[in-house]
């Protein structure tokens, strides 16, 4: 296993032969990349369905050899049975350019191996070591104003540069072959965090987009289109009139949304690349990274690409509230069949120490959901660098703090659960429209920009709205992207103030309600185009004959907006609503305390299936009502009831309750049950205490 690259710890002929065939791969990787997950070889190591993980992420780059028999000495007593290791360690498999130095890493993946325990290895392209920067300047981020910065925190690389590219390449090439066959590996990550990044402002970069418009849009009277640039004086006469636009603003939206387009597709291209090089030296290791796709400096569209570098879905979970960590979960997974891994954990946080049983209760959620895996972030609190005051599991003198008894006793409960069906695999009914473009494209950069005074709230709090009233009601939902998943499966899609409609996602829902599938769309939906303009017919835009009506004029008001619906009347928090006009559709409710008692909610029969639209925004006491009156017309089963604050899944005829309050609930039952977690025996009522978790019979 390791003499096969032994050259390639050196540099010289070996080296420069990876150039030339770096180059190739870079080429072919988009061809090479899987169209799905289910066109992935079968990972003959994988462990089988019937096993639940629970560890830590560790960094040894801290420790010393001593320290670090110690820190797996814990890990076992503990039962951890994985842990994620080479994440932001690039310079430590390669210190200098070719100079591949491995041998400190066998010893501890061989010390994992003979203490039962798994790995998750980390593909380190991010942050790209100095020497690195050094050698090659075009890595080194250029900010707005044309200044080079020095790489002082982590992600500041422009991964789009091509020296970039070849060397990351060579480093994920040398470390696949050295550990494809390792006894203790269990899969790989990619680039820790790579939506994270920075965006760069070079020449070089400005080249680079130059050459993605003329691909995208192929002549510069099609770009002048799509940028509007008739307005304002502001037409381009060839190619190179075109700047980077400016992430921070000012700048029309248009090229604003094309930037993110730009850079989503950089990012995609290296997790392609890296894939590519797994699926050839590591054919039978599932791929599983903390990509986070969501993060505000740059982000990418993972929901239209994910199937072609993702077997499981993953993130960090450092959740603020059930309902948004339960949302930003789902999302990692999309329409994926395989569970969910937190590849970082909740343990502590940012300045904050932790709080006992904190951790175990959002454990118990997420194997609700459907995790497999769960890593404690991180092992060790940090004595320097960027993290210091982020606290492990072991405290920063190296004692274990009471989160190592938390962890172990997460491990030992999941061993027993394991027997019991979990890791659960849902088969949700129910489905969220989520759109890179419209998260892009809702809150553009600038002052001067009014989508900015007209799209409040923000599109991610609708999104959540609308995902608030089903996690809460048990109800298992998948977030999709429309274009790009198959939308067949689900009995109910909702579109929250999906903002951008392209003509990709309204032919998908189109067809899925002409062939009997049933839509709940919201107002801030389909007004503009794929270009981020207006579009200039009814709206909703490309859908207005499916939802048989006009939502053109909208208005403000100062209470907030009342209606009745099933008899039951709805106080819905929100202020902002769109006048609707119904062409074919049927009112089925309207606005109680408006002058023009405009139509609140209507239904729209198309082909098969049924088009609802709510007239205001989708905020949970808005949108949840109409959500109710969904369910029964689809046919959508109910979850378990439960009290505020506690959710419950249903597992192989048992009912898994997490109470995630800091208060005592109760849920009343049939009989006497004992409880498989607890032991506890119950009498016509499952008593929680606060935090608490248990699964009934």
């Amino acid at each position: 296993m390791r003499c096969r690259i032994a050259s390639l710890r050196h540099p010289g002929s070996c080296r420069t032969l990876w150039d030339h065939f770096a180059l190739c791969l870079v080429l072919a990787a988009a061809s090479s990349a899987p169209s799905s997950a289910q066109d992935a070889p079968t990972h003959t190591n994988w462990p089988g369905p019937g096993q639940l993980f629970v560890g830590t992420c560790y960094q040894p780059v801290d420790r010393s050899s001593e320290q670090i028999d110690r820190d797996i000495a814990i890990m076992k007593r503990a039962g951890f049975n994985v842990v994620r290791m080479g994440d932001l360690s690039w310079d430590s498999f390669e210190p200098s350019r070719g100079n591949f130095e491995f041998e400190w890493f066998d010893r501890i993946m061989d010390k994992m191996h003979a203490n039962g325990i798994r790995v998750i290895l980390d593909i380190p392209g991010s942050p790209a070591p100095i020497w690195l920067h050094r050698a090659y300047p075009g890595v080194d981020i250029v900010n707005e104003n044309g200044a080079r910065l020095s790489p002082a925190e982590r992600y500041m690389d422009d991964i789009g540069d091509p020296d970039y590219v070849r060397e990351v390449g060579a480093m994920a090439e040398a470390l696949t072959k050295r550990y494809a066959h390792h006894p203790a590996l269990l899969a790989v990550g990619y680039d820790n965090e790579i939506g994270n990044g920075f965006m760069s402002y070079s020449q070089a970069d400005r080249q680079r987009f130059i050459s993605w418009l003329k691909k995208r849009y192929g002549t510069i009277a099609a770009l002048n289109k799509a940028w509007a640039t008739q307005r304002w004086s502001r037409r381009l006469n060839a190619f190179e009139d075109v700047d980077l636009p400016l992430a921070g603003g000012p700048g029309p939206s248009e090229r604003y949304l094309d930037l993110h387009r730009y850079w989503s597709d950089v990012t995609v291209a290296r997790l392609q690349e890296l894939e590519a090089i797994r699926r050839r030296n590591m054919p039978n290791i599932p791929s599983i990274s903390n990509l986070w796709d969501t993060a505000p400096r740059r982000g990418f569209d993972y929901l239209s690409t994910y199937k072609s570098y993702v077997s499981y879905g993953a993130e960090g979970f450092y959740p603020g509230d059930p309902v948004s960590g339960a949302a930003g979960a789902l999302m990692v997974r999309g329409d994926l069949p395989t569970p969910i891994w937190f590849n970082e954990f909740t343990a502590g946080g940012g300045g904050n120490y932790g709080t006992p049983g904190r951790s175990r209760m959002y454990a118990y959620l997420a194997l609700m959901m459907g995790a497999q895996g769960i890593l404690a972030w991180t092992f060790n609190s940090h004595p320097g660098g960027e993290e210091q005051a982020l606290f492990g599991l072991l405290d920063h003198d190296g004692s274990p703090s009471w989160k190592v008894d938390e962890f172990a006793r997460i491990a030992s409960e999941f061993r027993q659960l394991s027997k019991f069906g979990f890791p659960r695999y849902t088969h949700p009914e129910v489905a969220i429209a989520y759109s890179f473009d419209s998260f892009v494209d809702s809150h553009p950069n600038g002052p001067s920009n009014t989508t900015l005074q007209y799209f409040r709230p923000s599109y991610t709090d609708q999104v959540q709205g609308a995902f608030e009233p089903l996690f809460r009601a048990n109800i298992d939902t998948a977030i999709v992207n429309v274009a790009h998943d198959t939308l067949s499966t689900y009995k109910l899609v909702v579109v929250p103030a999906d903002y951008v409609m392209d003509a990709a996602s309204a032919t998908a829902l189109r067809d899925y309600v002409n062939a009997g599938g049933s839509v709940l769309m919201t107002a801030y939906s389909a007004k503009v185009d794929e270009h981020g303009q207006w579009f200039e017919t009814p709206l909703p835009g490309r859908l207005s004959d499916v939802f048989g009506l006009k939502a053109n004029a909208f208005y403000q008001v100062e209470s907030a907006l009342k209606f009745e619906l099933d008899g039951h009347n709805v106080d819905s928090g929100a202020r902002h609503y769109e006048v609707l006009e119904p062409a074919t559709a049927t009112v089925l409710s309207r606005f109680t305390n408006t002058e023009d008692h405009a139509p609140a909610v209507t239904i729209n029969k198309f082909g098969r299936g049924n088009a609802i639209y709510l007239a205001t925004e989708s905020k949970a006491s808005a949108i949840g009502p109409v959500l109710d009156y969904c369910y029964n017309l689809v046919g959508v089963h109910m979850g378990p009831r439960t009290p505020d604050g506690v959710y419950a899944r249903t597992v192989d005829g048992r009912t898994l309750y997490v109470n995630t309050t800091r208060a005592e609930k109760r849920i009343p039952i049939a009989g006497e049950r004992k409880g498989i977690i607890s032991n506890r025996v119950y009498q016509g009522t499952v008593i929680l205490g606060p935090q608490e978790a248990d699964l009934i019979p």
